[in-house]
């Protein structure tokens, strides 16, 4: 898809520069829409947690939803989350690119702002079954 190749291209950018420009905010706002701005206020509400296993270096995020209750769902910034409308809008319908967790979680590893925690590998695996 067009779409995900020019997200890819921008989310590169902004890695490589550790900052987010207007124009890197319109493209993802433009691909994404509401879901980016639901994106952009988890982030700036500190909602996204990288969960690192030790030794191993791998991760996974653990994302704050916005919804009054506050679930924190688990998601792989590209591939999953455990979110209903991951499974509902992107795959059983294929309307969207990728869920608001997802977004948060890739824009704040791209920019550096995410509360970091490290457990053991087992830990992780143990985590990492139950989703």
């Amino acid at each position: 898809m067009m779409g995900m190749k020019v997200a890819e291209s921008v989310w590169r950018s902004i890695e490589s520069s550790g900052s987010v420009t207007d124009e890197h905010l319109s493209i993802l706002h433009f691909l994404f829409g509401k879901n980016f701005e639901s994106a952009t206020r988890i982030v700036d509400q500190g909602g996204v947690k990288k969960i690192s296993g030790e030794p191993s270096g791998r991760s996974i995020f653990q994302v704050v939803g916005e919804s009054r209750r506050k679930e924190e769902y688990f998601c792989f910034a590209e591939s999953y989350c455990a979110c209903y409308s991951f499974f509902y809008d992107v795959v059983s319908r294929g309307e969207q690119l990728c869920c608001k967790h997802q977004l948060a979680a890739r824009l704040a590893a791209s920019i550096g702002s995410c509360k970091e925690a490290k457990i053991p590998d087992e830990e992780l695996a143990i985590l990492l079954s139950e989703l």
